[in-house]
């Protein structure tokens, strides 16, 4: 079983692109991702192959359900599709960045299934939080 795992913080260079930390990368098979609006305001990164995986439990639900199609509507619409380049790096849309409130310093963070891509004071004020509450 794969598993993304870690934490890292590359900065986004040139052209909305950030390169994923080889550890990371080496999880993915083939180079084609999924980048799509995530909770709490991070960048959900998935491997083309989960990513159908995860959609098609949300096919599954009915689609009489209102929460249910609400979040079709969330996960769908800000998706999109990126390749992994020969240098590693991925290019973020910039209405991704916008949601996600980053401008150039990131933590990258394995997340068992998934990669998530964070403004870099977001996450530590988030992981802060988590602490916080784990800790209580």
């Amino acid at each position: 079983m794969r598993m993304f795992l870690g934490e890292y913080q590359p900065n986004i260079t040139e052209g909305s692109r950030i390169a994923l930390p080889k550890k990371l990368r080496e999880q993915v098979r083939g180079d084609d991702l999924i980048l799509s609006k995530g909770f709490e305001k991070c960048i959900f990164v998935y491997d083309k192959e989960d990513w159908v995986t995860e959609a098609q439990k949300q096919v599954e639900n009915p689609i009489s359900d209102a929460k249910t199609r609400d979040l079709k509507r969330y996960m769908y619409a800000g998706a999109s599709e990126s390749t992994i380049d020969s240098q590693g790096r991925v290019v973020l849309p910039a209405s991704l960045l916008s949601y996600a409130e980053i401008n150039k310093r990131t933590a990258v963070v394995g997340a068992g299934d998934h990669v998530e891509i964070w403004d870099l004071d977001n996450w530590n004020a988030r992981i802060g939080k988590i602490s916080q509450e784990l800790s209580a």
